[in-house]
């Protein structure tokens, strides 16, 4: 068994090279105890963000019935525009401080902003007091995609990399889940007073993020990113006790032949190198990336964020039953990720985002005329949907996926940021306000044009990504994309 790590001069030294067989080591790892409880302890973060997301369109009607706070349509709009630019900007500088300071100093950061932001949503007073609330809530989550989604990547063994990461995306709709069936129950007049369910509604984020404060102590920092920051020896006696635990539990480690890695070591990367390394050297990739978040953003954020609205304004169904319909929405969404994923690492990349974003469009398309032409009823209206996003669901998750693992590792967290701040910026932040004016004339017509709109960008997204898509599957992260470390092969 090849177990190298080590480093030639000074640490101090900036022609320091470290030589390193961890990565491979983590990648030939079988599946174990070790990697379901990293899913559990950071992929809950997707849960929380499906939480906050199915709350803010559960308690719509809440928030214009309140006698404190009386939002309209385009309030409501505004304050889900207000969560997605708060993630804007809490990845952009989370993804930052996530490749300069280390993955597990910034999971616990922002998992205490959004445990902070989302208990004072719970007491807003006004719309300003709670449109900044959800800002901050919304650069918390921002910034958990980042630090979480780097860090998965960097722990998972590459031949399930692909299958990994989309049920853990898939698991937003587990908190989808959590949040219709919590809005049933709160804000249910005979439960809560009006004024309050709404309240209780936001405090069960609080409550779960806690928690998960507790499962993600004993969570390591990555290898990978301790080796490309000079900390070798960090690195090494992570990876040692990861394997000595397999071994504990009787569980034979593959010996296949793991190819060193050559790195200059370095303690951070300039920020000239990163856009260089975005928008030329990998700009193909970038196109590809910001294609795929872009779609996908409008796509999910205009429809589900303005999804209560569009229940009750057109068909009728009272504020307080709205996650009646949430709940069969949520499982056509969660089951998409879970049941095709393992076909983005047989099948590959390339196919299976272009399949599943070119199906979602054209669906959307044909749900959309008949929604605009009376002909769909509320049940089949939430059977279509379903259909709809049981595809979808798998196409935004696989956006996350390639956007975090076709970028070299040292700006790994940062290209995140980049792409899903960029993308859900021109798609997210646009998305929730349109389809609120939209949803405000009460014209069928109107509402079908933000879904065509929603239509031809997720097309166009399977287009460029079945001609420039990365084919990643099965391949260590270091071969999809070599370090910017990398020593230079003679």
């Amino acid at each position: 068994m090849t177990q190298t790590t080590t480093e030639h001069h000074s640490s101090h030294d900036p022609s320091t090279i470290i030589e390193t067989d961890l990565p491979g080591r983590l990648d030939r790892l079988p599946w174990g105890r070790f990697h379901t409880l990293i899913v559990l302890a950071l992929g809950i973060t997707w849960l929380l963000d499906g939480l906050e997301v199915t709350l803010a369109g559960a308690v719509a009607s809440a928030l214009k019935t309140s006698h404190v706070l009386r939002f309209s349509n385009a309030d409501v709009g505004i304050a889900g525009s207000a969560y997605i630019a708060g993630a804007v900007l809490g990845a952009l500088g989370f993804g930052w401080l996530t490749d300069r300071l280390g993955r597990r100093k910034l999971f616990f950061i922002t998992l205490f902003l959004y445990v902070a932001a989302t208990a004072a949503t719970a007491f807003s007073w006004n719309l300003a007091s709670f449109v900044l609330f959800r800002f901050l809530t919304g650069a918390g989550i921002g910034g958990e995609y980042t630090a979480i989604n780097s860090t998965i990547q960097e722990f998972t063994p590459a031949r399930v990399r692909g299958w990994t990461d989309l049920a853990i995306n898939g698991t937003f709709w587990v908190g989808a889940g959590i949040g219709a069936a919590g809005s049933i129950v709160l804000l249910h007049p005979s439960f809560l007073p009006p004024d309050w369910g709404w309240r209780a509604c936001f405090l069960i984020g609080a409550v779960l993020g806690l928690a998960i404060l507790l499962m993600r102590m004993w969570v390591p920092e990555s290898p990978r990113w301790l080796i490309t920051h000079n900390r070798a020896d960090e690195a090494r006696e992570i990876v040692e006790g990861i394997e000595a635990q397999f071994h504990a539990h009787g569980v034979t480690i593959p010996d296949t032949p793991v190819k060193p890695l050559r790195l200059h070591a370095r303690e951070h990367t300039k920020l000239g190198e990163v856009v260089h390394t975005l928008f030329h050297a990998h700009r193909r990739r970038s196109l590809v990336g910001l294609t795929l978040m872009t779609a996908q953003a409008f796509f999910y954020n205009a429809i589900f964020f303005t999804y209560a609205l569009v229940l009750t304004d057109f068909y009728g169904v009272p504020g307080d039953h709205i996650g009646w319909y949430v709940l069969p929405f949520a499982a056509g969404n969660f089951l998409g990720p879970i049941v095709l994923g393992k076909l983005f690492d047989v099948l590959g990349r390339r196919r299976m985002i272009a399949f599943t974003y070119a199906i979602s469009g054209v669906l959307l398309t044909v749900s959309g005329y008949l929604f605009a032409h009376g002909m769909l009823t509320v049940t089949t209206q939430t059977l279509s949907w379903m259909v709809i996003f049981f595809f979808a669901s798998a196409a935004a998750s696989s956006a996350y996926l390639t956007v975090s693992e076709t970028f070299p590792l040292e700006i790994r967290a940062l290209a995140i940021a980049v792409f899903y701040a960029f993308g859900t910026a021109l798609g997210g932040i646009i998305g929730p306000t349109l389809f609120g004016h939209l949803i405000d004339t009460h014209e069928r017509s109107a509402v079908f044009v933000g879904y065509m709109i929603g239509s031809v960008l997720m097309i166009a997204a399977a287009v460029v990504a079945g001609i420039w898509g990365v084919a990643a599957e099965r391949k260590s992260l270091e071969e999809v994309a070599r370090p910017l470390s990398a020593v230079a092969e003679e």
